[in-house]
């Protein structure tokens, strides 16, 4: 994708919003469920529908979900910290206000570091509940559509939002946080990070300023990006429509402004609110909490392997390249899969690449996920050692996988079953070579005189022949002495 290029004179500031979906059983401050996909309006209760007289309960899980978030974050976690009301009026909002966080947040100030190396910091990462959803009717979406309906079942959904720095330069690299933060959570097990089904969300603040300037320009803020792809592509989209603006002699208004991914353009959405129109003030049916230290310290020394531990154990003690780690730290499920592997044999980087070549290639055909499959770590270690002592040929083991992922079992019982044993004897091969050459003396010839590619046809007939069962290195080597005899 090409990034959009900016005059010299300006320089792009970026701050991103995440809102990250904790994956508790329960609401944020009553006990109904958070399963996605129920009926509208089945998972409600008084408290998130703010019913007179009733009052909200903390949801321990999500406060420590929220704590484990900061310490990978490299946040100051509070010591005291309290809840707020954000008063807004929207009709997936029942109460009219919000329960946030304001000026004591649970995790404060933290960092991120790119894979470029730069570093992003964290102005907070705090708890709050979500609100609900409008189902407009009557068309694909919000234009043209007749009427909505308010489903209350993410109403009290614990979130904590992540607010960056305006740290990030250009949209690779908002783009690349994103993801680190998606990689986070993930290993974090308090999310599942996927975008397009909203359990993560997205905003960013935009704007331009002189290079060489402290004085920040005047930032929009774009919503509805619901994939990795439209954050960057919704960046470049606004950074080329304010650098017209500036270039023109105009002024950027401070707005927030919705992602049209089918138009390619950003689009004005209302005026953007400052923190006094929400009038934040401490919410007062919680206490604030005072936060145990000896427990915060009890969460940090069990932490989970992060992305970046996996990438240095992965690349230092597994030997695999920069590259190789890479893919299995984004790809969690395949970087789960090759440690569990790797009990079983210590052929790290052959495991890597069957995992990243001929399984990914699989799962992207079949359309499933790695656990979907029947394929164990025993059998994967157990087909990776049986190439490397030569009993069977990669081509076989090939032909062996499939049946892994689909049916489950060992190699060794499928490749006695069918009689797939390797063929390393150089007197059974040798018949079988002296016949292709002796059924093709054109191509014999034509080798003899210079075309050396015809080479591969003699491997292949040979292979073909034998069924895949013959050693390939054997058959080279035969051929050679043959064919140049």
């Amino acid at each position: 994708m090409t990034t959009q290029t900016l005059p010299a004179t300006y320089e792009t500031v970026i701050g991103l919003e995440v809102h990250v979906q904790l994956n508790t059983a329960s609401k944020l401050f009553c006990p109904d469920a958070t399963t996605f996909g129920e009926d509208p309006n089945r998972n409600t209760c008084p408290v998130c529908l703010g019913m007179p007289g009733v009052l909200p309960v903390l949801n321990g899980q999500a406060l420590e979900s929220a704590i484990r978030i900061g310490l990978a974050l490299n946040c100051q976690i509070a010591t005291v910290t309290k809840f707020d009301r954000k008063q807004y009026f929207y009709p997936d909002l029942p109460k009219a206000y919000q329960i946030s966080q304001y000026d004591q947040p649970v995790c404060g100030e933290g960092f991120l570091r790119l894979n470029n190396g730069r570093r992003v910091g964290i102005t907070r990462a705090h708890l709050e509940e979500d609100a609900g959803k409008l189902v407009h009717a009557g068309a694909d979406g919000l234009a043209g559509s007749t009427h909505s309906r308010v489903d209350l079942n993410r109403a009290g959904t614990p979130l904590v939002e992540i607010v960056s720095e305006p740290d990030l330069r250009s949209a690779e690299e908002a783009r690349d946080y994103l993801m680190q933060i998606r990689n986070l959570v993930r290993y974090l097990g308090v999310c599942d990070g996927n975008l397009e089904e909203g359990s993560m969300r997205c905003d960013a603040n935009v704007s331009l300023r002189p290079v060489g300037s402290n004085t920040y320009g005047t930032k929009a803020e774009i919503k509805n990006m619901n994939s990795f792809r439209a954050v960057q592509r919704a960046i470049e989209a606004e950074v080329a429509r304010q650098t017209r603006i500036l270039n023109e002699g105009g002024r950027v208004r401070q707005e927030t402004r919705l992602w049209n991914d089918a138009t390619g353009e950003t689009v004005p959405m209302r005026s953007k609110e400052e923190a006094h129109d929400y009038r934040y003030f401490p919410e007062p049916d919680l206490r604030p909490l005072h936060l145990d230290l000896a427990w915060v310290e009890t969460l940090r020394a069990s932490q989970p392997e992060l992305p970046d531990q996996r990438f240095s154990r992965l690349t230092q003690q597994s030997g695999l390249s920069d590259y190789d780690a890479g893919v299995l730290v984004e790809f969690k499920e395949l970087g789960d899969f090759f440690d569990r592997t790797l009990e079983h044999t210590t052929k790290a980087k052959a495991v890597a690449n069957w995992l990243m070549g001929d399984i990914s290639a699989y799962l992207k055909t079949e359309k499933l996920s790695l656990t979907e499959t029947q394929l164990s770590p025993e059998a994967l270690a157990q087909l990776v050692e049986r190439v490397e002592d030569g009993t069977i040929s990669g081509a076989i083991a090939k032909k062996v996988l499939p049946e892994l992922l689909a049916e489950g079992g060992l190699p060794d019982t499928i490749v006695a079953a069918k009689g797939l044993v390797q063929v390393s004897d150089p007197e059974a091969i040798r018949p079988v070579i002296e016949q292709i050459l002796k059924d093709n003396p054109d191509n014999v010839a034509a080798y003899r005189a210079g075309k050396t590619k015809l080479f591969g046809f003699f491997v292949g007939q040979a292979m073909k022949a034998t069924q895949g069962k013959a050693n390939p290195e054997l058959i080279n080597q035969l051929l050679q002495t043959l064919l140049e005899g």
